[in-house]
């Protein structure tokens, strides 16, 4: 998920309540510096929008568009401007081209071949998922017996083809997959408003999260910043995530990712996402290039 916060305005097709439509619809768009300088010298962060589209019978769609790249900061624009102010750029990296524009491409619509809702590492119907558990505890324990189970078969099947690989370097992670799950739970599915705030009561109060308290979205919308706890790891990669939740939907508004490896900014890894959830009976189709 600085000047990735420079993502414009996303226009708002859905609300989260009453729970009603024919589509649960997730609209992400994500801003995200581009992994290396381009032109004479400048950086870029590119933007993109991705929507997804989940009827009651499991049946989804998805959409993507890019919408072009900018300049990062007014440095940057500067140098571009001075550059000429192209519209594009190509070059190659470890054999393969990279192209970059300034204007969004069409874009495209699909139908998803697999059908049922996502939930953890399975598939459920929308039936089981008005079923979870409404109550913050509840919910806490369903959900780390399902990541317990995870992490069980992750471990073993490790062990293949790494016999000194140990359970514990999951378990070191518990709080925080438990933690992941739950910020699932605010947008990825079309779960009940009490399913949602009971994921949130949780969220917060899991070990290692962070109450950063309230905060604006980078499209000036306001709700309540939590940090996740940084995974554990052997390696020097720093992994730091930081969401926005609208408390009155309880809805995902915007989710921030840092990734450094020994100290310096992984190249096209980080950024920011902001979403917009909830049911519409408008029908699938490809993003507006204005989003």
């Amino acid at each position: 998920m600085a000047g990735l916060l420079a993502t414009g305005v996303v226009a708002a097709p859905a609300q989260a309540a009453p729970s009603e439509g024919t589509y649960w619809r997730v609209e992400v768009t994500r801003a995200a510096d581009h992994d290396r300088p381009v032109g004479s010298g400048y950086h870029v962060t590119e933007r993109s929008v991705t929507v997804d589209w989940l009827t009651r019978e499991g049946t989804e769609w998805a959409a993507h568009r890019k919408l072009g790249a900018f300049p990062k900061t007014k440095k940057d624009e500067a140098a571009w401007r001075a550059d000429g102010s192209p519209t594009s750029w190509t070059y190659r990296t470890e054999g393969m081209k990279i192209s970059l524009s300034t204007k969004p491409d069409k874009g495209f619509l699909k139908r998803v071949d697999e059908d049922g809702f996502r939930l953890g590492e399975k598939r459920v119907t929308y039936k089981q998922l008005q079923a979870l558990p409404t109550d913050a505890e509840a919910l806490r324990k369903h959900v780390t017996t399902e990541v317990r189970a995870w992490i069980d078969e992750a471990a073993e099947e490790a062990r293949t083809t790494d016999p000194k690989a140990e359970i514990d370097d999951w378990l070191v992670n518990l709080d925080r997959y438990v933690a992941e799950r739950m910020t699932s739970l605010l947008y990825e599915n079309p779960v009940s408003f009490k399913v949602r705030s009971a994921a949130f009561q949780v969220l917060k109060t899991t070990k290692g999260v962070s109450d950063l308290g309230r905060a604006k979205d980078p499209l000036n919308r306001s709700g309540h910043k939590l940090a996740l706890p940084v995974p554990s790891s052997k390696g020097t990669t720093v992994l730091k995530e930081q969401f926005i939740v609208d408390t009155r939907t309880m809805t995902l508004l915007a989710h921030y990712v840092d990734l450094t490896e020994g100290g310096k900014p992984v190249g096209g890894k980080s950024g920011v996402e902001t979403y917009e959830v909830g049911w519409t009976d408008a029908k699938p189709a490809i993003p507006s290039a204005k989003s």
